[in-house]
């Protein structure tokens, strides 16, 4: 049986190329996908995917690819799906990437060079203890690299490339799917789960090489608007009640040492204010609000509305109005209906020459929601480290494991049809 290799580096130069595509999506927009030049990557993967013999690869209207590997047995295999997402974090710029590969990495901090006050040194990533004598790849300094989630991408297109070439290998009906938007919470909005035609599914967006994580946060968002009172500021005294400081003051009630990002870790929520924005007389203020166990997520939210509240109560003339919406759930549940999709993806990974790490994610993935709407998906490790900054980084040889896992994960669904 063949095995996988990165032939003539093929999977960092695939890697590169899609990381130079600026694909950065924006909250604020009301299309789909948010931007439009996401769909300039996904021209090019269809294109690929065409070259490769996908036939049917295709982009549709709201910016997903769709492609499907035919099977090459006769077994009856269940139809599983590799997914990825195409866009970058609007937190950090993706235009104008420049990819650097720092050959056989010996420990010492990677000083990137179009700002060198953008350093990576290793107590500050535990993760480059793994790495001596693999190949590095950041950004320069000036932009995020775009590993979460383009290493995913190529990883799956590296690892159809492969299948295909390969008809001998046995495995089932693979679908591939690329969506958009996902780092705005978009990412599964208007797939078409018809088309996509899967019964299990895994995204490749995970960071440690060798893990594979089955639980998510559930997640909701809050807009908060506070109405205040807005007077000449000559002839504001006993008058003005300053939207704007009345928002500052709800925000700075908010606890500190608990229920924030900057306090907590592992299977703590927190309550977290994302965006603000207004003036004297109207201020929003957007807020998140995560947890792994649902009952404390309401919690939160009743957290939040407590203090908001008890600030309100010193401004008698101002009002407000606070909307909590759900986002996505912990899709933990659903998977342990459905252990072994979690079993061959564990199994992959050991046959990869890997440890699996079995891990929570503090944050969300579209398998999240995909997992909810009726297709388990848990996430595999794509490599990527430092995601949504400028320090960004991931390695060619943790890619290529990943590469590996996803081979081995189509072999192992058919060998146990």
């Amino acid at each position: 049986m063949p095995n996988y290799q990165n032939q003539s580096e093929s999977l960092a130069n695939r890697f590169i190329k899609y990381a130079q595509i600026d694909t950065q999506s924006d909250p604020r927009s009301t299309t789909s996908p948010s931007t439009a030049k996401q769909k300039n990557l996904a021209k090019v993967l269809v294109e690929e995917l065409q070259e490769m013999g996908i036939h049917d690869a295709e982009l549709d209207e709201f910016g997903y690819v769709y492609a499907c590997i035919p099977a090459t047995t006769n077994k009856q295999v269940p139809v599983i799906c590799f997914c990825s997402h195409m866009d970058t974090s609007p937190d950090c710029s993706g235009l104008d990437v420049k990819p650097i590969i720092h050959r056989k990495y010996q420990g010492q901090d990677l000083v990137l060079p179009d700002d060198p006050t953008v350093v990576l040194k290793m107590m500050e990533h535990p993760d480059l203890k793994n790495q001596i004598g693999n190949d590095i790849i950041t950004a320069s300094g000036t932009t995020l690299l775009g590993a979460d989630n383009k290493a995913g991408v190529a990883e799956i297109m590296e690892a159809a490339a492969f299948l295909v070439a390969h008809s001998e290998i046995e495995h089932g009906e693979i679908k591939i799917l690329f969506t958009p938007d996902e780092e705005i919470g978009r990412g599964v909005d208007n797939v078409n789960l018809e088309k996509l035609g899967a019964q299990y599914a895994y995204t490749v967006d995970g960071e440690t090489c060798g893990s594979i994580e089955d639980e998510t946060f559930s997640a909701d968002g809050a807009m908060l608007t506070i109405y205040g009172v807005s007077a000449h500021p000559g002839f504001a005294k006993g008058k003005m009640q300053s939207a704007m400081k009345i928002a500052a003051e709800i925000i700075s009630a908010l606890p500190k040492d608990q229920l924030s990002p900057e306090s907590t870790a592992h299977k703590e929520g927190f309550i977290h204010p994302v965006d603000i924005a207004g003036n004297v007389e109207e201020t929003m203020v957007e807020f998140i609000l995560r947890d792994f166990d649902d009952a404390k997520l309401a919690e939160h939210g009743a957290t939040l509305e407590s203090t908001v509240k008890a600030v309100m109560r010193n401004y008698p003339e101002a009002s407000y109005k606070l909307c909590i919406s759900a986002q996505y759930r912990n899709m933990k549940k659903v998977l342990e209906a459905h252990p072994q999709v979690m079993e061959y993806g564990i199994l992959a990974i050991e046959r990869a020459g890997l440890t699996p790490k079995r891990q929570s994610i503090r944050g969300g993935t579209d398998g999240s929601r995909l997992s909810l709407m009726g297709l388990p998906c848990p996430n595999i490790f794509a490599g990527e480290h430092a995601f949504h900054g400028k320090q960004e980084w991931v390695s060619v040889q943790d890619m290529e494991k990943s590469v590996q896992t996803i081979i081995n994960i189509a072999m192992i669904w058919a060998e146990k049809a």
